[in-house]
């Protein structure tokens, strides 16, 4: 079986990662979160370190509620994308793999098979995170990429808009680092930010769970006529629209 293909998360403006010349080289307590008993069970997730003494892997072990976040992620991905129904129930397990590379991170399926997931994330990009930053910015990386541990991704859908499905999620937790703004540049599926908080003002416009229903729909394959169904409008009639929203909000 061929693992899906990688998706990743966009390095932000101005960050600088060191380079790491051995790349090829591999490696308060919050309350743990349960699921409502309808939805599927977490997945087991794991941790592997290639360095516990780099910088960046002793800045993430200083996050003491990390596995309960990490479950907390889970929930709030099957919260905002899915029903008890509709939630995905093939995956096994998703490892967190914290190591050198470039990039910030990815997501994949591993060498066993695509039920499995692994989230690769870059340490010297963690070493080089300001601190007031940190922890926020760890934790919207690490749901940003557990989305696509999830998220229905059929034949056809644009690349801008798996990744900004992610965003749309990193944004309804709260972990919106300073550089992002609502934008009209550019199209709608540009991606990322710019795609995630069009995608949060669709959802708040036509009603909650409008995107959820966008999600489910992608299980199989996209259709653009998808969003006249949910909103009434075309893709590019709903862009235009939001866009002059946008430039609106900019002048107040």
């Amino acid at each position: 079986m061929t693992a899906a293909p990688a998706t990743s998360t966009a390095l932000p403006p101005g960050v600088v990662i060191p380079h790491n010349e051995n790349t090829n080289n591999q490696g308060n307590q919050a309350p743990i979160p349960v699921p409502q008993p309808d939805w599927p069970a977490i997945p087991k997730l794991l941790l592997s370190i290639e360095d516990m003494a780099c910088p960046g892997a002793v800045r993430f072990m200083n996050l003491q509620d990390s596995p309960a976040f990490l479950q907390s992620c889970v929930v709030t991905i099957f919260e905002l994308l899915f029903t008890s129904k509709s939630a995905p129930r093939n995956v096994r397990s998703i490892k967190l793999i914290l190591r050198p590379m470039d990039g910030v991170a990815y997501t994949t399926g591993s060498r066993l098979d695509n039920d499995h997931k692994e989230i690769h994330f870059n340490t010297n990009y963690i070493a080089v995170i300001s601190p007031e930053r940190i922890v926020s910015e760890i934790k919207g990386v690490i749901l940003h990429e557990l989305v696509h541990c999830f998220q229905c991704s059929g034949q056809g859908c644009p690349g801008g808009l798996i990744e900004g499905m992610a965003d749309y999620v990193r944004l309804r937790g709260g972990f919106v680092p300073p550089h992002w703004k609502r934008s009209s540049d550019g199209k709608w599926d540009s991606g990322y930010e710019r795609t995630g908080y069009f995608l949060d003002w669709v959802d708040t416009k036509y009603g909650s769970g409008t995107i959820r229903k966008l999600n489910e729909s992608m299980e199989e394959e996209y259709h653009e006529s998808i969003w006249e169904t949910l909103t009434g409008h075309s893709v590019d009639h709903l862009w235009k629209t939001y866009c002059k929203d946008v430039d609106v909000w900019g002048k107040e």
